[in-house]
C-alpha cells in the first residue's frame, strides 16, 4: 500500500506491503463470498493513498499558562500510504510516511509492523532535507527496528515509483481535491487495484442545527473533498471506502503552530466557550483504516467518520490542557465582532458546535475508540517537554490584543 503525505511545503510517499499467510487469508475469507482478488491470490496487494485530513494535533488552546503550557493549534495534513499485502514466503515490502502530519503514517505502519505485515516507507524528498530532522521523521529507527523498510523518492509518477509491482489496495490521503487525487485514483484503476480508501474530512458537512454529524448528512456539494468522493464512486472499484476525520492529538507531531508559554494572563475564549468539537487520537485512525483493509466486503461503498465517540466543549479542552500540564488556568469568554477580530485567525476551532459521531465504523466495522482524552493530552505534554519546544519562546499578537481590548481581570476557575 502507498501513500503519499503532503504538508503545506512538502509531500511523503507511503507505500506499505503487508504479509498474509494462506491460513490467515484463508480464516478471514471463511463463510464469505469474497472475491478473488481479496482471499484467494497467493500474493495479495494493496495501494492506499491518502488525502488531506485535520489530522494531527491538537493544538492546545491554552497559550497563556502559569508554568509551560502547549497551545494546539490544529492543521490540516496530508499523508499517502500504498499497502501490499504478501505471503509469509514472499519478501516483506511496506511504505509509510512521516513529516508534516505523517504522524498517520508513522502509527498506520507500526501497526500493520506490530500484525506481522512487512513496510516500506518510501518519503517523498530528500533524506539528508532538514524536514528530515524532526519527528516523525527521527523516529523512523522504531519502523526499521520493528522490520520496515524507509526510503525516499520523488512522488510526481505514480506508476514509474511502482514500477511492475501490482497492489489491490490504494489510500489516497494526500490530496484535498480532484486535481490531486485523479491522477492516483486513475493509475489505481487501471493497474486492476481492487479496493481504493479515501481520507476526506468531516469539514465538509454542512452546518445544521442537529448535531453531531452522521454518515449521511448533507455536504457542500462545492467541497473539493466531496468531488472527489464523487469521482472515486464512480470508478467502480471492487471496494472503496471514505473516510472523514477531524481534529486528531497524538505523539510524533511536528508543527510548530503547536506552542507553549508561561504567563498569568487569561486564556481568551470566544463565545460561551461551551461549543462541543471532537479531538481523536491518532490511533483512532489507524485502527479503523486497518479494519477496512481487513473488511474489503463490508466497507466497500461507505462513507465513516473517522473520529471519537465522545465531544469537548471548548472550556472543557482548556482545563483538560491545564490538567495535563500541571498549570493553574485562568479564561475569558469575549465576543469576536465586540473586540474587532477574526475568530479563525485569532482561535485554532470553528467557533462553533462541530463534531461528528463515528456511528458506521462502529456498527459496519465493529470498530471501537480507545481516545481519552486526559490521558492522552499528557501523552502529548510529555512527548513535547521531551523534546524540548516548552523552552521556545513564544508571541501571542492576537491574544494580547484581546486581553487587551477587554481590561478584564479573571479568577482561576
Amino acid at each position: 500500500m502507498e501513500g503519499v503525505i503532503k504538508a503545506k511545503r512538502f509531500r511523503i510517499k507511503v507505500v506499505v506491503f503487508l504479509a498474509l499467510s494462506p491460513d490467515q487469508r484463508q480464516t478471514r475469507g471463511q463463510g464469505l463470498d469474497l472475491p478473488s482478488p481479496f482471499f484467494d491470490l497467493d500474493i495479495t496487494k494493496i495501494l492506499l493513498t491518502s488525502g488531506p485530513t485535520l489530522a494531527c494535533l491538537l493544538s492546545f488552546m491554552l497559550p497563556r499558562m502559569r508554568t509551560p503550557m502547549l497551545r494546539p493549534w490544529i492543521a490540516a495534513s496530508w499523508f499517502a500510504f500504498w499497502f501490499l499485502l504478501r505471503p509469509p514466503a514472499m519478501s516483506h515490502e511496506s511504505t509509510v510516511p512521516s513529516g508534516g502530519h505523517a504522524v498517520i503514517g508513522f502509527y498506520l505502519a507500526k501497526q500493520l509492523l506490530a500484525a506481522g505485515h512487512g513496510v516500506t516507507v518510501l518519503t517523498v524528498g530528500d533524506e539528508s532535507s532538514k524536514k528530515m530532522k524532526k519527528p516523525p521523521f527521527t523516529r523512523f529507527s522504531e519502523l526499521r527496528s520493528a522490520g520496515g523498510k524507509t526510503v525516499w523518492g520523488d512522488p510526481a509518477d505514480v506508476g514509474k515509483i511502482v514500477g511492475a509491482e501490482s497492489f489491490d489496495v490504494v489510500l489516497d490521503n494526500n490530496g484535498k481535491d480532484l486535481d490531486a487525487v485523479k491522477p492516483v485514483a486513475d493509475w489505481a484503476k487501471s493497474a486492476n487495484v481492487s479496493q481504493f480508501l479515501f481520507i476526506s474530512s468531516a469539514g465538509i458537512y454542512k452546518t445544521s442545527d442537529e448535531v453531531p454529524h452522521v454518515e449521511g448528512d448533507p455536504v457542500k456539494s462545492d467541497a473539493g473533498h466531496v468531488l472527489v468522493e464523487k469521482y472515486i464512486a464512480g470508478l467502480s472499484f471492487d471496494s472503496w471506502a471514505v473516510f472523514r476525520p477531524q481534529y486528531m492529538i497524538g505523539s510524533g507531531n511536528n508543527k510548530d503552530c503547536e506552542e507553549w508559554n508561561c504567563s498569568q494572563k487569561a486564556i481568551p475564549i470566544p463565545g460561551s466557550g461551551m461549543q462541543l468539537t471532537n479531538i481523536s487520537h491518532v490511533r483512532d485512525l489507524s485502527s479503523m483504516l486497518t479494519l477496512a483493509v481487513e473488511e474489503p466486503v463490508s466497507s466497500n461503498g461507505k462513507i465513516f467518520n473517522c473520529v471519537s465517540d465522545r465531544a469537548v466543549t471548548f472550556d472543557g479542552l482548556a482545563k483538560l490542557c491545564a490538567q495535563a500540564a500541571g498549570c493553574e488556568l485562568k479564561i475569558v469568554h469575549y465576543d469576536p465582532k465586540a473586540v474587532g477580530i477574526d475568530a479563525k485567525k485569532a482561535f485554532p476551532f470553528r467557533n462553533m458546535h462541530f463534531y461528528a459521531e463515528p456511528r458506521a465504523a462502529k456498527e459496519i466495522l465493529g470498530w471501537t475508540s480507545t481516545t481519552n482524552l486526559p490521558e492522552d493530552l499528557k501523552e502529548r505534554f510529555a512527548d513535547y517537554v521531551s523534546i524540548g519546544r516548552d523552552k521556545k519562546e513564544m508571541q501571542f499578537q492576537a491574544d494580547d490584543l484581546i486581553l487587551e481590548s477587554l481590561k478584564v481581570t479573571v479568577s482561576v476557575q
